[in-house]
């Protein structure tokens, strides 16, 4: 049986060119043209990965190629494997 606990994870994907590219503009429209680019690139991977409506993309994060997001241990799993992704880390707070 499956996990079904929701909790916070950190996935972080591997060598992107263009995230490179946009990263090393150094303009405001660059820095613009950079959070477009991963919003989307990270939407489309949950998307093409999970099932809709089982997670929740927090944010992205621009200084490194990575976002946040509310999912199962399965779910993080399934990410895992997924093509384009580094690492996937459970956020633990610590005390």
């Amino acid at each position: 049986m499956g996990s079904t606990k929701v909790e916070s994870y950190f996935v972080f994907m591997s060598y992107d060119p263009e995230y490179e590219r946009l990263r090393t503009l150094g303009t405001k429209r660059g820095a613009q043209e950079l959070d477009l680019y991963l919003s989307t690139k990270h939407d489309e991977l949950l998307a093409s990965t999970l099932e809709p409506g089982t997670y929740k993309k927090t944010s992205s994060l621009v200084i490194v190629d990575g976002f946040a997001v509310e999912i199962t241990q399965d779910q993080a799993n399934v990410l895992r494997s997924a093509k384009g992704v580094r690492v996937v880390e459970k956020n633990e707070e610590l005390f």
